[in-house]
C-alpha cells in the first residue's frame, strides 16, 4: 500500500471516530454531570497521551521545554479542555446532540472573524460571503426552521454551542503559534487543563467511580474524541501529498454524525438542522476557497 493510500486509510479511521463522539457526550451526560464526564475523559486522555508519547519515544522532550512553554501550556490547558469543554458539554446538555453538532461546527467561520483583529488579516467578499451562508445555517438550527419569527427552541444552549466555537478558535489561533511537537505540547495542555478542571469538580461536583455507564463514554471520549484520533489525524496529515487530499474528508463527519445519533441516541432528524448543516458547510468550503 503506498503512502497516499494510507493517508486515506488513517484519515477515514480518524473522520469515524469523530462522527461517534456527538453521540457519546449526549448518551454519557445521562449518566454523569458535565464536569465528572470531563473528568473523567480528561484523566483518560493524559493517560493515552502519554503512553503514545513513551511509544514515540517523545517523553524526553518535555523537560526540554522552559517556564514559558510550561506557562503556554497552563493558559492553552485553561482554554482547552477545560473551559471549551466545560461549556460544550453544558451546551449538549441542553441541546438536541444534532443541534449542539451543528452549530459547534460554526467554528471555522469564528476563526475566520476572530482572525481578523488577532491575526491582522484583511476580509474578503468571499469570507463575507461564507459568513452570511453559515449564519443563516446556524439560524435554521437554533430555531428549527423558524428563521422569520426568531423563535429559538433554548437560547441558553444556543449561545454556549456558539461560544464553544469562540473558545476554541482563540485556543487555535494561540496554539498555531506554539511551534512545539504536537503530542508534547497536547498532553502538557491536558495536563495543565486537568488541575482547572480537578479544582472546578470538586467545587460544582464530585467524583464517583460507580456509574459504569458514564465512565465507558468518558473513557471512550478520553480515547477517541481527545486523545488517540488526533494522533491518527496527524499520521494521515503526514503521509499525504497534500493536506487537501485527505482534509476534505473531514466534511464528511458531521453528516456520519447526525446517522449515528439518529441510531444511537434515537434523535429524529429536523430537515432544518439538514440545510442548516449544509450552509454552514458550504460556508466553510468557501472559506476555505479564499485566495
Amino acid at each position: 500500500m503506498n503512502k497516499q493510500k494510507q493517508a486515506y486509510l488513517y484519515a477515514v479511521v480518524a473522520v469515524l471516530f469523530w462522527s461517534t463522539v456527538a453521540s457519546v457526550f449526549k448518551v454519557s451526560l445521562r449518566y454523569v454531570d458535565v464536569f465528572q464526564l470531563l473528568f473523567y475523559s480528561s484523566l483518560a486522555s493524559i493517560v493515552i497521551l502519554f503512553i503514545i508519547l513513551l511509544f514515540q519515544k517523545k517523553l524526553n522532550l518535555i523537560w526540554t521545554y522552559c517556564a514559558k512553554d510550561f506557562l503556554r501550556s497552563a493558559l492553552l490547558g485553561f482554554l482547552n479542555p477545560f473551559l471549551y469543554y466545560v461549556v460544550l458539554f453544558k451546551a449538549y446538555s441542553l441541546l438536541r446532540a444534532q443541534e449542539a453538532l451543528t452549530l459547534n461546527y460554526t467554528w471555522p467561520i469564528m476563526l475566520a472573524l476572530l482572525s481578523i483583529p488577532l491575526l491582522k488579516q484583511k476580509i474578503g467578499f468571499k469570507s463575507i460571503l461564507a459568513i452570511i451562508i453559515s449564519f443563516f445555517g446556524a439560524l435554521s438550527i437554533a430555531t428549527k426552521g423558524n428563521i422569520l419569527s426568531l423563535s429559538f427552541t433554548n437560547i441558553s444552549g444556543v449561545l454556549l454551542a456558539l461560544g464553544s466555537t469562540v473558545i476554541w478558535s482563540l485556543f487555535w489561533i494561540y496554539n498555531i503559534k506554539d511551534k512545539r511537537d504536537e503530542v508534547a505540547k497536547l498532553f502538557l495542555n491536558f495536563s495543565f487543563g486537568f488541575i482547572f478542571i480537578l479544582i472546578a469538580t470538586l467545587l460544582f461536583s464530585r467524583t464517583s467511580f460507580s456509574n459504569i455507564q458514564g465512565l465507558l463514554g468518558a473513557g471512550y471520549i478520553g480515547l477517541f474524541e481527545m486523545g488517540i484520533t488526533f494522533v491518527i489525524w496527524l499520521k494521515a496529515l503526514s503521509l499525504s501529498k497534500t493536506t487537501a487530499k485527505v482534509s476534505n474528508l473531514i466534511y464528511l463527519s458531521p453528516f456520519l454524525s447526525l446517522i449515528i445519533i439518529n441510531r444511537v441516541v434515537g434523535e429524529k432528524i429536523l430537515f432544518s438542522t439538514i440545510i442548516g448543516l449544509i450552509l454552514i458547510v458550504a460556508g466553510i468550503i468557501i472559506q476555505g476557497t479564499k485566495r
